[in-house]
């Protein structure tokens, strides 16, 4: 039987709560991992949709994106342990997520509409690829999510 594994990540409700820790779990994937070519590490998917509420239902990863953070502006060097975002595209009603309003106070004078962050938003890390290794996060990741979200608008796609 496949096993569910799951590794802490952040999640930034939309809702204005503050961030806070979930479990993201994550099922064994039978195609290789696109960011790995030659690893031998099993692929996962990681299944954030848990946490996006008014996501389209019985889309799975369909129904959600993926950012990822390698390093700040300004750094000459990757984060060890990049940051992988998770962000809901397809809301089940078909009308737009909601702004998240944890990303926006963070952003203050910076945010802008047209480049808002929306729905739940769950940041995870990993090692050398988003779908055969990651690895636990903790809070103590927030600062650096904080100094990304202040200057970063969410991708358009």
């Amino acid at each position: 039987m496949d096993q569910l594994v799951s590794f802490e990540a952040l999640l930034f409700p939309s809702d204005g709560r503050n961030p806070h820790m979930v479990a993201l779990m994550t099922s064994p994937m039978s195609v290789p991992d696109p960011h790995a070519p030659y690893s031998t590490l099993p692929s996962r998917m990681p299944h954030p949709e848990v946490y996006m509420d008014y996501i389209a239902e019985g889309l799975g990863p369909r129904a959600w994106h993926y950012h990822l953070v390698e390093a700040l502006d300004g750094m000459n060097k990757k984060f060890v342990h990049p940051y992988v975002i998770y962000y809901p595209t397809v809301s089940r009603d078909g009308m737009p997520f909601p702004i998240n309003k944890c990303i926006r106070e963070i952003q203050g004078r910076s945010f802008r509409e047209a480049t808002a962050w929306r729905g739940n938003i769950i940041v995870a890390k990993y090692r050398e690829s988003p779908f055969s290794s990651m690895v636990n996060g903790s809070i103590a990741d927030f600062p650096i999510l904080r100094n990304y979200f202040m200057t970063h608008g969410a991708p358009q796609s």
